[in-house]
């Protein structure tokens, strides 16, 4: 089940590591995505920190972390290649898969239903 954070990320938990990426409204905010930094693999985050950067013809933005933890592995073809994320923000585009520290962190997230609210708000 995915889960969301306000920030705009999304995460899906399994076997307690998340994979973790931006939205498709936030990519589409975003527009087209020019540069991908992403964490090294080992670097310990927290809960709501900075994770990763990117940036797009329009503008510099963080990723956070949205529960805290190990990063486990990350998709080094969205730094080749940043326009995946904007082709495939929920799937092939994702940033980073994290360790979970404790697995009740993605219990206090957004399911879709109350993220599609909060996007309809915005709007």
């Amino acid at each position: 089940m995915l889960k969301f954070t306000k920030d705009h990320e999304w995460l899906k938990v399994e076997d307690g590591t998340a994979v973790v990426g931006i939205t498709a409204h936030a990519a589409e905010q975003l527009g087209d995505l020019v540069f991908v930094e992403l964490p090294e693999v080992g670097k310990d985050v927290e809960k709501g920190g900075n994770a990763a950067v990117v940036e797009s013809v329009k503008a510099a933005s963080d990723v956070y972390a949205p529960i805290a933890g190990t990063i486990a592995e990350v998709n080094e073809a969205i730094v080749e290649d940043p326009s995946i994320v904007n082709s495939d923000p929920q799937g092939a585009g994702w940033f980073f898969k994290v360790k979970l520290a404790s697995a009740g962190d993605a219990d206090e997230l957004l399911d879709e239903d109350a993220y599609k609210k909060l996007i309809a708000a915005d709007s």
